[in-house]
């Protein structure tokens, strides 16, 4: 079995897992190209800048001082089982362990819920324009079958969306947040788009990237019906 390969790492961090202080790992290769990805370095399948060994001995390290250890990308899951074990070896070392996923991988998904205690899932915009903006005309499909997996296992989810204007508008914002709240999603993330690759023909305003946000009805409806509404401005 190949090593599992590392693009990236953040050995300290407050915000990548909810309430708890943890490292994450970049891992490489995504099957989507979505046109805000702010991790194009990424996309490709490829070796990893970090010796999984050495990062694992810096886990080891750092028992009793980080509490999980989060795995992104890219998409964790496309490394398969190459993931799956390295989550399994890092796990026994007592820390919780969570996954940002696109949830293109939902089978994969459901093989890691033994493993993943925490998933944040990644809801980019609705079916008719999923694959306009990810490059993939069964991403939408994958994404739902994976959040249903989730939802079933009991375990802790955020399902988190990010409200790029050109791919989203507060009409679909409100779509969407019906349809997770219909489904029993209990806490969600809404994420204000950072312009990382505007072009010149695609560029946002200020005003465009904040409407979601200075909707008062918009945000009052959608915070009455979750748990949990994190909006991150």
């Amino acid at each position: 079995m190949p090593d599992v390969q590392i693009g990236g790492l953040v050995p300290f961090t407050t915000i990548d897992y909810p309430g708890k202080i943890a490292a994450v790992l970049f891992l490489r290769g995504c099957p989507l190209r979505c046109a805000y990805c702010s991790n194009r370095h990424l996309l490709d399948v490829g070796d990893g800048e970090y010796d999984p060994e050495k990062v694992f001995a810096m886990l080891e390290n750092r028992v009793g001082k980080l509490e999980a250890v989060v795995f992104s990308g890219g998409e964790a899951l496309m490394q398969g089982e190459a993931t799956l074990a390295f989550m399994r070896r890092v796990k026994a070392l007592g820390f919780s362990i969570g996954l940002h996923t696109n949830g293109f991988y939902p089978e994969q998904l459901r093989q890691a819920a033994q493993t993943v205690d925490w998933v944040g899932l990644d809801f980019k915009a609705t079916r008719e324009k999923y694959k306009k903006l990810a490059g993939n005309d069964i991403a939408y499909d994958r994404m739902i079958q994976s959040l249903d997996i989730w939802l079933a296992t009991g375990h802790e989810l955020e399902v988190r969306m990010t409200c790029d204007p050109r791919f989203m508008t507060k009409s679909d914002l409100s779509e969407i947040t019906d349809m997770l709240a219909a489904r029993g999603v209990k806490n969600i993330a809404i994420q204000k788009y950072i312009p990382h690759f505007d072009d010149e023909k695609d560029k946002t305003t200020a005003d465009m990237r904040e409407q979601f946000f200075n909707d008062n009805v918009l945000r009052d409806k959608i915070n009455t019906m979750f748990e949990s509404v994190i909006w991150r401005e």
